[in-house]
């Protein structure tokens, strides 16, 4: 049997639930206030290579951490590391390169990176396999393509004298980025000096069979040893918040760590940021990313996410040569150990 319920009965009620709900939300709001705001900006549009950053927001990674990142895309590993310096973001997916020549500009000011992602550094000049440029002497009297001011241009003097290549006998036409791999296939241009992990996809999905169809020619087998792109943090962030620093780390290591053992939740996990992407195509991308230039002999000794000091100070005086830098930063500027987790929890085995 039910019983009518009175109209004060009724307010009673409503009024109890409504207290409830209002006296929960200063709790609500004490969580959320908890958590630490992080702008962080990667280094181009959404690729394959950026997966584990989002699998990391899926799994609850950064949440675990009291961190509420926002992640944005970017337009150029060496622009995210000056939006960082600037203060528009507090972290980022940059360039250490690019974080050496601000350091050694501004001292104390430029961004430092706390995880290093691409322990070599994806610069490459391309030709096609049917070229007769079958070493790198014989690029000489050749016309390259690269954007105007592009890194791996930049370095190509650098690569050219530990190899008796004159550079002086090598002519450059500059191009847009998006038009480098086409400008080559089209015949415009001899050769290119790209971005190894972006212009592999861009001549897959141009069908040409970049292992078969074009001949590399990798710095890094070369003679310049550098690192490339990883998560850096600003001053103020470092200062500031060490924790959320360690906290980022942690996170973004354990998610990497998950993409090399399952790169199909990676991908998933990134098509859902951006439906419109080739999902084979970024698989292809992010598998060959973690082949060539990050699961290297060092990473499989050293672990993911460190460097080797002595390594690190041969890339600054190498950078520091090709950009014609006034002073170089210590290694210790550039790169801060102190946030990574133990090396038992960075180890990754080989593809």
């Amino acid at each position: 049997m039910s019983f009518p319920v009175s109209r004060r009965a009724a307010v009673v009620a409503v009024s109890a639930a409504l207290g409830a709900s209002l006296a929960a939300l200063p709790v609500r709001e004490a969580r959320a206030q908890q958590l630490t705001p992080i702008k962080f900006v990667l280094d181009w549009k959404l690729q394959g290579i950026h997966a584990w950053y989002y699998l990391a927001e899926d799994r609850g990674y950064f949440a675990a951490e009291k961190l509420a990142v926002t992640i944005d895309q970017g337009d150029g590993s060496a622009a995210a590391v000056t939006k960082v310096m600037a203060g528009a973001y507090d972290a980022g997916f940059g360039d250490v390169n690019a974080v050496i020549q601000n350091a050694a500009a501004k001292p104390g000011a430029a961004p430092v990176m706390v995880y290093m992602v691409y322990n070599r550094a994806p610069f490459a000049l391309i030709v096609k396999a049917g070229s007769p440029i079958r070493t790198l002497k014989d690029l000489e009297g050749r016309t390259l393509g690269s954007p105007a001011g592009g890194a791996a241009q930049r370095m190509f003097p650098l690569m050219a004298a530990r190899n008796g290549v004159d550079a002086g006998k090598v002519k450059w036409t500059s191009m847009a980025p998006n038009l480098q791999e086409q400008m080559l296939l089209k015949d415009h241009v001899e050769g290119s000096a790209v971005f190894s992990v972006t212009s592999y996809m861009n001549l897959v999905a141009q069908g040409v069979d970049p292992d078969k169809d074009i001949r590399w020619f990798h710095y890094g087998d070369h003679g310049v040893d550098l690192y490339g792109n990883g998560v850096l943090v600003s001053r103020q962030l470092l200062r500031d918040k060490p924790q959320a620093v360690a906290g980022l780390v942690r996170a973004v290591n354990k998610a990497v760590r998950d993409t090399v053992a399952d790169p199909d939740a990676a991908i998933a996990a990134l098509m859902k940021r951006e439906p419109l992407l080739n999902q084979a195509l970024e698989k292809r991308r992010l598998l060959y990313t973690l082949r060539t230039v990050m699961l290297t002999p060092e990473v499989g000794t050293g672990g993911i996410g460190d460097v080797n000091d002595a390594r690190m100070t041969r890339a600054i005086g190498q950078v520091k040569e090709a950009f014609e830098l006034a002073n170089a930063p210590t290694a210790g500027e550039v790169f801060d150990r102190r946030f990574l987790p133990p090396l038992a929890e960075r180890k990754i085995a080989a593809l």
